[in-house]
């Protein structure tokens, strides 16, 4: 899943379609830099009302305090061509949580999210990683070794890294849907949290 989000992500970024993504009316309406939040599932908002997604809540929360940024959701599940769009100028890497669930080597998820980071970049804009964390299904070597790959990763690249997306949400059942892999509209209200804390914090959107 990550190669596949790094393909369509780049092909985005080198105009491989002809023609520009459509942008929504009330995304038009409103000015300001966007923050372009990259990912699977977990920020797609699978399972929850997209305004429950935690992108979204982070959109909402910033335009009460009346913070100019503005999000945009290119998980998977969206149109990640979005990245061409002039406005874009911080993008959110959330990504690797299903290739570390499927058993794909950490050294393959390194280098497919390695070269994402480096593309995006390359044009100047702002990068951030969340980190991603997995049971030890396929033992605890491989867990370790995942998890390894994202602060590895923010220090090769000198990138703000998040240490991990889902932090005091994951196994937490009352914040989890029935799956216990994805939050529920409450579990995405704790990740927006922590999300706008991180980015903050790290003065990404100043």
């Amino acid at each position: 899943m990550t190669r596949a989000i790094l393909l369509t992500l780049l092909c985005g970024l080198s105009a491989c379609s002809s023609k520009p993504a459509p942008v929504a009316k009330s995304a038009a309406e409103k000015k300001g830099p966007v923050a372009l939040f990259v990912g699977d599932s977990l920020t797609a908002g699978y399972g929850v009302d997209p305004e429950d997604a935690w992108p979204a809540v982070v959109g909402a929360d910033w335009e009460k305090i009346g913070l100019p940024w503005r999000e945009r959701d290119a998980a998977v599940s969206g149109a990640t061509s979005a990245g061409v769009a002039p406005d874009v100028k911080l993008v959110f890497i959330c990504v690797g949580g299903n290739d570390g669930l499927r058993g794909v080597p950490p050294a393959e998820t390194k280098k497919n999210v390695g070269a994402l980071i480096k593309n995006l970049k390359k044009r100047g804009l702002r990068v951030a990683l969340a980190g991603m964390k997995i049971p030890p299904n396929y033992g605890a070597a491989h867990a370790g070794a995942f998890a390894a790959v994202f602060p590895a990763l923010a220090r090769e690249n000198g990138i703000s890294l998040m240490p991990f997306l889902l932090e005091g949400v994951a196994a937490v059942p009352s914040l989890n849907q029935e799956d216990g892999i994805h939050p529920n509209a409450e579990g995405h209200k704790r990740v927006a949290a922590a999300v706008e804390a991180f980015l903050t914090k790290e003065g990404l959107l100043k």
